[in-house]
């Protein structure tokens, strides 16, 4: 027996109610113009040029090259959910719900127009949530040339051989709470420019074998921002790795970022700031290249100071969006249990890559060919610090000391060791006030007397004492200081 009776009720949305409450959904002025973008793309469009003018009527208009939309296809790409995401797409479709052209543009507008070329035809339609309010229906609208004719920009759009433009128009969100939808405008778009160069930096750059687009905005192109530092000397890249999941490949791809203090203003600019290499440490998902989240260690690692280093680039293709949780903003993904497992294999090595940078301020914690001051030993308990019992200063007090005082400067040393203010020293360098030695010129006759004082200890004419001024550059401190080095080498080489 059917636990239903005869009555078969269907019952449509309201189009109003449902329209304004859908531009609630969560979309930021950028993230909406992203989305817009990556319709462009999934078009197969090379050049993407985005106008706004805050003056008189306001808009923004997004304009590319695509292959357009067909006049029989044009109502259903503008119907709400026009793609199951279900269905299979191609691997370099960067949609999935259907939802994304009319809901990222009508978050930011009342009124989205789409104009597209296809064999010299143009075609518009226009969603209006006035109109739509006031016949409470979901009423499309079809534009006559004459009123495409009309549209800013159209000119633009006609030059091409084909290609679609979006228009926003009527900012009623915009302006709300602002001083001048002038300004609130600019900001916006401020914020955007820097959004874009982001999210979409793989497109931006050359990456073998898919050719650049171009994103221009008002007429100045779009740079990317590549989290990376890819071209950066300093920046170590970590071997892949890839994980099958339902027979399709995740690709891992690890980096570690310079320290600061071999940062130019420009790449820390690129990094996000001091703050923003803390914040922005963690995995970058890539769905077919588009960034879609990042910031985030997806709680299998703490966030630290120390570990802001570690970045990883994570390539997922579209066919895996279930897995993922992709939103319909595509802002956020989370990856899927058998992905997160084997990252833990990974994530902790990464982070600790992350950490030798930072301790030792770019150097390797391996031996490298400075012979430094102090040394750091991992030990069973975990991490120390020791003064190099090696270091020539070190054996130039053990050598005009006798037994006695020894044992003292080896217990003065011990202690120091023992005292080291692990916690001080982390807080510094975790804060703004971080130490800052000075590694600047000037230093030569101080390191001139404790290169004298050291070969007097330890015999000019002795075989320590000539190889230690031919190896005086690779000793600390001399190390910091190669030109004030290089002239006490030859005038201690010439002394003799």
């Amino acid at each position: 027996m059917s636990d239903y009776d005869n009555e078969e009720i269907p019952l449509p949305p309201f189009a109003p109610v449902l329209l304004e409450s859908m531009r609630a959904i969560g979309y930021s002025f950028q993230s909406a113009l992203a989305d817009i973008i990556d319709n462009s793309l999934s078009a197969g469009a090379r050049n993407i040029d985005i106008r706004f003018s805050p003056y008189g009527e306001p808009y923004v208009a997004v304009i590319d090259d695509g292959h357009g939309i067909l006049p029989q296809a044009f109502v259903a790409a503008m119907r709400h959910g026009s793609t199951d995401p279900r269905a299979q797409r191609a691997r370099s479709d960067l949609g999935r719900f259907g939802l994304g052209l009319k809901t990222a543009s009508l978050s930011q507008c009342r009124r989205l127009t789409v104009v597209s070329k296809v064999d010299d035809t143009l075609t518009a339609k226009r969603w209006d949530l006035d109109l739509i309010g006031l016949r409470e229906d979901w009423i499309l609208l079809g534009l006559t040339q004459e009123a495409i004719q009309s549209l800013p920009h159209i000119a633009d759009l006609k030059q091409s051989n084909s290609g679609t433009m979006v228009l926003w128009q009527s900012f009623d969100r915009l302006s709300a709470g602002e001083l001048s939808i002038e300004s609130a405008l600019g900001q916006r778009m401020d914020n955007a420019r820097e959004h874009l160069a982001l999210v979409f930096h793989r497109f931006l750059s050359p990456e073998k074998p898919y050719p650049p687009i171009r994103i221009v905005l008002n007429g100045n192109p779009v740079a990317a921002l590549d989290p990376f530092l890819s071209s950066h000397r300093s920046t170590q890249p970590l071997p892949e790795e890839q994980i099958l999941i339902e027979g399709e490949p995740v690709k891992i791809a690890p980096f570690i970022l310079p320290h600061i203090s071999k940062l130019s203003v420009a790449d820390l600019a690129i990094a996000g700031g001091e703050e923003g290499l803390r914040r922005n440490q963690g995995f970058y998902v890539y769905r077919n290249r588009r960034l879609i989240t990042w910031g985030s260690w997806f709680r299998l690692i703490r966030q630290e100071e120390i570990t802001k280093l570690a970045r990883v680039r994570v390539d997922i293709p579209n066919t895996l969006d279930h897995l993922w949780t992709i939103d319909v903003r595509k802002s956020t993904a989370y990856p899927p249990q058998p992905v997160r497992d084997r990252l833990k294999t990974i994530v902790s090595r990464i982070a600790e890559g992350s950490r030798r940078v930072y301790t030792f301020r770019g150097r390797k914690a391996t031996s490298d060919a400075v012979l430094h001051a102090w040394e750091r030993l991992v030990t069973r308990s975990g991490v120390e610090y020791v003064i190099n019992r090696e270091h020539p200063l070190i054996k130039a007090v053990e050598a005009i000391t006798d037994d006695h005082f020894q044992q003292l400067i080896q217990r003065l040393l011990r202690t120091l060791e023992t005292m080291f203010p692990y916690d001080a020293a982390y807080a510094d360098m975790a804060s703004e006030r971080r130490p800052s030695p000075d590694r600047q010129g000037g230093k030569y006759e101080e390191l001139f007397t404790l290169a004298s004082t050291m070969l007097d200890a330890l015999g000019r004419e002795t075989e320590y004492g000539k190889q230690l001024i031919k190896s005086l550059g690779s000793v600390e401190p001399f190390s910091f200081y190669p030109e004030e080095t290089s002239s006490i080498q030859r005038k201690l080489l010439n002394a003799e």
